[in-house]
């Protein structure tokens, strides 16, 4: 009955109590991480469908923008007017273009919070071998 209620079953329900108060904290963490991806989520996707209604409401306004430059000079230089807009587009085009490939070959922020996380790690095990 001693060895029941002795040191070494205490201490080992002792550390039962402990492991599963950390699972249920570290599930209580991760279904709170989870929530906040889905809000996150949700979000990105209402602001992707506003840019994409933001982006056809401008190529329009920029279709009749062109159009009006067109016919405004239809009478005296329509070729040059429209061979102009046509230039301007396709050089804005380009330049966007370009701009958007070099904004993503940069790296993340979350690349950059890992390889600190790393360095981190590895101080911590210089440490723990010291």
């Amino acid at each position: 009955m001693s060895d029941r209620h002795g040191p070494a079953e205490r201490l080992f329900v002792a550390t039962k109590r402990l492991i599963s108060s950390l699972i249920r904290t570290g599930e209580t963490r991760l279904r709170l991480a989870v929530l906040e991806l889905e809000e996150e989520r949700a979000r990105l996707v209402t602001l992707l469908m506003l840019a994409g209604l933001s982006l056809v409401l401008m190529l329009v306004g920029l279709a009749a923008l062109t159009l009006l430059v067109v016919v405004i000079f239809w009478d005296t230089h329509r070729l040059l007017a429209t061979g102009l807009a046509a230039g301007v587009l396709l050089v804005s085009g380009i330049g966007l273009g370009l701009w958007v490939r070099r904004m993503a070959s940069r790296p993340t922020l979350l690349k950059s919070t890992l390889k600190h996380l790393a360095t981190d790690r590895e101080i911590l095990e210089r440490r723990d071998e010291s």
